[in-house]
């Protein structure tokens, strides 16, 4: 692995303009195809194996035309104070309101509310229910206009009025937030590598490699029924993960450049030696994203590949990109040790090594060896505080986010709150009962028993008369809960409701379903808990047979994952404590507290598993290097400390910027996975891999790296560490002799 790689990266060194030429042609073929792509249409949320989508299923084929998937929105008006909504002005306004609404060419139907009963008890609050032909995505921008201006036109008659549903479903927006973290991004590489240039190269290469990947998916997005969300998280992986392998690799360049070593061969050994790495850690998130279609949820899967695409682009654009500009960069990128003249430096290493005296002891030596000297004291402290952080974790609620977490700013939360005070918060979560009586001798007794039956159950409000299909064999039955849709006595209801069915079933043969979006988050979540456990075996067990090739141990891997499992559950404690608890909520701008987003914890179990691996690989490979090369195992993690502590922590850093930056996202789901994958980081970095890793060695000493010698011999030689080069250049191979290599 390491020769091969030190081979091309020599190559794209010396063959600089045809790489660069390359790279820029695909990232101007990926635009070129993303400006040329029609617009994403409809993204298909089916969820294979649960009942609400068995139901969804069944409406279609029983009931065709009724566009069972198309758009909704609920106009929901509010007399003025001291008014009813039967007054003769307010229902004439609602009445024309309803007949504007009905022109539309996209419009399948409308309730009037004053022949639906659609009007509060009170008479203060009605709605009109209004049903499109098409997805709320595949809306025309003049429908949508349509529906905004018919609402206006009421609120100008005096009435108050709100827009719920999700005909008017925006794109979600990331904000400036993401700007700065690119920004802080770049701070950290200057301070990091004390000089411009060599800072500007992560940066560069991070944003080609996003531009191909997100271009890539923008312009498959309608062909593969990507979402929005989609080519959000792959840009927040793919900036991430761009920045840190470029880091790694320029870092590497430097320190064999202070080592002496001409420009060509020091770019061949970067890729050789940190670029083994890059390739090792890029695997374990592939692996993670990828292992995301155990999950069987298709819109999960699509994102988990997409991310993984994005990953894989920037860890080959980390092997051949970075070398070809760092050649490009000639004497602009310094030595380890020098700064450019620009940042106060004379061009020129000035440390003490240059001189020939001993070098000054960095930060990450003195802290390495402080963990050395006490190994038990840091390994309780880092593992009592995340057992703190963790503790908000047991408490943990799951869902689906709808209209009642939205900020009170837009006008979807403001009618959730205006029909829950009208009619009851159960009435933003009504579910779908489908009877599908086709076995059965007599249908309508049967739809007759199923509704009676519903009606006696606990936490109904309302139960609508069943209405059939033409063929009278199915009918549907809608059922207000009286609680709220995310709500635990909602579900107890949905599975009261079930349980009440399979009863019937074995009685008549008739077959009883409950769907609809409350009922569908449901047994999303549902399936997502029962995913999590099999999702953690695969993940973990590829990625620990992975680190066992790459680290040649057994106790080192499995260290490893222990570790990622406390990060994980020390970073859901912090997402639970935000947005559940509302701990600093307002500083996060999370207007809405509630349940945890159903995919969450899977969510953050894949990126986080692959990403902790990226900082152990880097990490401990370089005290493995240094363990295999003859050091002692304690001296063997000063020393990999020394050479990648600093790395480290700004690559952690940097990704936990770019992380934060989508905080201020207006989609709900992407700010709750910035947040929770930027604390996870600092968990991860900071704790498990900077205190806990060492500490663990140093107790393990020489049975860190024990392998049993069987296995020793079955396992490929990967040569992460580049024994094979060091190897080479004992016997004298230079630079002629490597370029000979390389030709053949």
């Amino acid at each position: 692995m390491a020769t091969f790689l030190y081979k091309l990266g020599r190559l794209a060194f010396r063959r600089r303009h045809f790489v660069a030429l390359i790279w820029v042609a695909l990232l101007t073929l990926a635009g070129v195809g993303a400006a040329s792509a029609p617009p994403a249409g409809t993204t298909s949320f089916s969820i294979p194996g649960t009942e609400a989508q068995k139901a969804f299923d069944l409406l279609e084929e029983r009931f065709p035309g009724t566009s069972a998937d198309g758009a909704t929105a609920r106009v929901v008006f509010k007399a003025p104070s001291g008014e009813t909504m039967t007054d003769a002005d307010n229902k004439a306004t609602v009445e024309k309101t309803v007949a504007d609404l009905a022109d539309g060419s996209e419009v399948a139907s409308v309730a009037d509310p004053y022949t639906g009963n659609a009007v509060s008890k009170d008479g203060t609050i009605a709605y009109a229910s209004v049903r499109y032909d098409v997805s709320g995505m595949e809306l025309a921008d003049t429908t949508k206009d349509a529906l905004e201006d018919a609402a206006q036109q009421a609120r100008d008659a005096g009435l108050t009025v709100e827009v719920g549903g999700d005909a008017l479903q925006a794109v979600p927006h990331t904000g400036a937030t993401e700007i700065i973290g690119i920004a802080v991004a770049a701070v950290v590489l200057v301070i990091t590598f004390g000089s411009l240039v060599a800072a500007g190269l992560p940066l560069l290469t991070a944003l080609i490699g996003v531009g191909i990947g997100v271009s890539s998916i923008t312009a498959l997005a309608s062909a593969l029924e990507l979402g929005s969300t989609t080519s959000i998280l792959a840009m927040m992986i793919g900036l991430a993960v761009g920045i840190d392998y470029a880091l790694f690799i320029v870092s590497r360049y430097r320190a064999e450049l202070a080592e002496g070593r001409d420009r060509e061969e020091a770019a061949g050994r970067a890729v050789g030696t940190a670029g083994s790495a890059v390739v090792f850690a890029g695997l374990t998130v592939v692996i993670a994203l990828v292992g995301l279609a155990v999950v069987n949820i298709p819109m999960l899967t699509k994102m988990g590949i997409a991310a993984a695409g994005t990953v894989a682009i920037a860890v080959l654009i980390a092997l051949t990109m970075v070398p070809a500009l760092l050649g490009y960069a000639g004497r602009r990128v310094k030595p380890t040790g020098a700064k450019s003249r620009l940042l106060g430096g004379a061009g020129k290493k000035n440390d003490a090594a240059a001189d020939g005296e001993p070098a000054k002891a960095n930060l990450g030596t003195r802290w390495a060896s402080f963990v050395v000297r006490r190994p038990l004291a840091v390994l309780l402290l880092g593992v009592i505080g995340l057992g703190a952080a963790a503790i908000p974790a047991a408490s943990l609620e799951l869902g689906l986010p709808d209209d009642g977490s939205q900020p009170t700013s837009t006008t979807q939360r403001r009618a959730y709150d205006l029909l829950s005070e009208g009619f009851g918060p159960g009435f933003n979560g009504p579910l779908m009962v489908v009877v599908d009586a086709k076995g059965s001798d007599a249908p309508k007794q049967v739809f007759t028993d199923v509704s009676d039956e519903i009606k006696g159950l606990e936490d109904v409000v309302a139960v609508t008369p069943p209405a059939p299909n033409k063929g009278g064999d199915t009918a549907t039955i809608t059922v207000i809960p009286d609680s709220k849709p995310s709500s635990v006595q909602t579900e107890d209801l949905v599975h009261a409701i079930r349980d009440a069915g399979g009863d019937i079933k074995a009685d008549t043969g008739a077959e009883t379903l409950v769907t609809g979006s409350t009922a569908m988050n449901i047994d999303v979540s549902e399936k997502l808990n029962d995913a999590l456990l099999p999702y953690l075996v695969l993940v973990v067990g590829l990625a620990f047979l992975l680190l066992i090739v790459v680290f040649r141990s057994i106790l080192v891997p499995l260290k490893a994952a222990l570790g990622f499992l406390l990060s994980v559950m020390a970073a859901l404690g912090a997402v639970v404590a935000v947005f559940q608890w509302g701990w600093l909520s307002g500083l996060m701008g999370v207007e809405e507290t509630g349940p945890v987003m159903s995919m969450m914890p899977i969510f953050m179990v894949g990126v986080v598993f692959g990403l902790a691996m990226d900082y152990e690989v880097f990490l401990v490979t370089r005290m493995r290097e240094a363990y295999v090369h003859g050091e002692k195992p304690n001296q063997a993690v000063v020393t990999g400390f020394r050479h990648g502590a600093r790395v480290v922590t700004a690559a952690a850093v940097i990704m936990m910027a770019v992380f934060a930056g989508f905080i201020g996202s207006s989609e709900s789901m992407v700010k709750m996975i910035g947040f929770g994958l930027a604390i996870a980081v600092f968990f991860d970095a900071f704790v498990v891999r900077m205190a806990i890793v060492p500490a663990v060695l140093a107790l393990l000493g020489k049975k860190a790296w024990w392998l049993p010698k069987w296995l020793d011999r079955a396992l490929p030689n990967v040569d992460v560490e580049g024994e094979g080069l060091r190897t080479a250049e004992e016997r004298g191979s230079g630079p002629d002799e490597d370029r000979e290599l390389v030709r053949t």
